[in-house]
């Protein structure tokens, strides 16, 4: 296989995505929690838990917000299977564990595990066509096994976020389509652009403009996943034109608008099935 695979699965809030590519990620962020594996291949990736290898047969994860990229190891193309939890589900799957999911995550980038390894293929093996029918309760007790056996509670609090950074990255969350101007940022932050600059991206990992970037190429892949067409998501996200969101969509997420739009199932027969 080469390219993407999106799977329809049985429960709102889960992703699965098979992939076999080459692509040299930039530094992007995902809103979810993402478990999987390499089947072939191997990539060296810099997150925020330090730089790691992965090879052929390890498992990976990354968590909410967590700055990462991602190139393979050599040139050839790596092949992965993934899942992308939101934090609303981890939180019903392990809600008689934890109260919220805001204090868990996955401990380590990259490790090997046979067993969880197996609990992981297992679920890719539920999933199958998307036609193939699948008991959404015996997906949901897998899900909560291999999310209670790999999460644990935060070991060191994240950095108290100021009050400055936190007004501007409420502001770039509500409106990824605005344009954001960095002199207009400081100045609502009361600090000057070099302070501005310095001061969120030692919180966030991104500069104000990586993450404006970040977060409006997520809406765009949103607006994608619920059927506009790529030339009015260009628009609604405030791009300068359709050639600008292809590039940046394709630096970040390996694959066009248009592919990306191609590759997910117009419908998920599961969900249709079971709801």
């Amino acid at each position: 296989m080469t390219g993407f695979r999106f799977h329809a699965t049985p429960l709102n809030g889960l992703e699965a995505v098979s992939a076999s590519s080459a692509h040299v990620f930039a530094k992007h962020t995902h809103d979810t929690y993402g478990i999987g594996f390499l089947s072939a291949g191997g990539q060296i990736s810099a997150s925020g838990r330090g730089q790691v290898e992965a090879e052929a047969g390890q498992l990976i994860t990354v968590n909410p917000g967590e700055v990462h990229d991602g190139a393979p190891l050599g040139r050839t193309a790596r092949s992965w299977h993934m899942l992308y939890i939101t934090p609303d589900l981890v939180a019903e799957c392990l809600s008689d564990l934890v109260s919220t999911a805001t204090d868990l995550e996955f401990q380590f980038p990259v490790f090997a595990d046979p067993a969880i390894r197996a609990l992981l293929s297992s679920l890719h093996d539920q999933l199958g066509h998307e036609d193939a029918s699948a008991d959404a309760q015996t997906f949901r007790e897998a899900l909560v096994l291999l999310l209670g056996k790999t999460l644990t509670r935060r070991t060191a609090p994240p950095l108290p976020l100021p009050d400055s950074i936190r007004r501007i990255r409420q502001r770039l969350d509500a409106d990824p389509a605005d344009a954001a101007d960095l002199q207009a940022l400081a100045h609502d932050a009361g600090l000057s652009r070099f302070q501005l600059i310095r001061t969120f991206l030692r919180h966030t990992g991104l500069t104000p403009h990586a993450y404006h970037m970040q977060r409006r190429a997520l809406l765009s892949r949103r607006l994608l996943a619920e059927g506009l067409a790529p030339a009015e998501v260009a628009a609604a996200c405030g791009y300068v034109d359709q050639s600008h969101m292809h590039r940046e969509f394709r630096r970040r997420f390996g694959l066009t608008p248009g592919a990306y739009r191609s590759a997910r199932p117009s419908r998920n027969f599961i969900q249709d099935r079971n709801a």
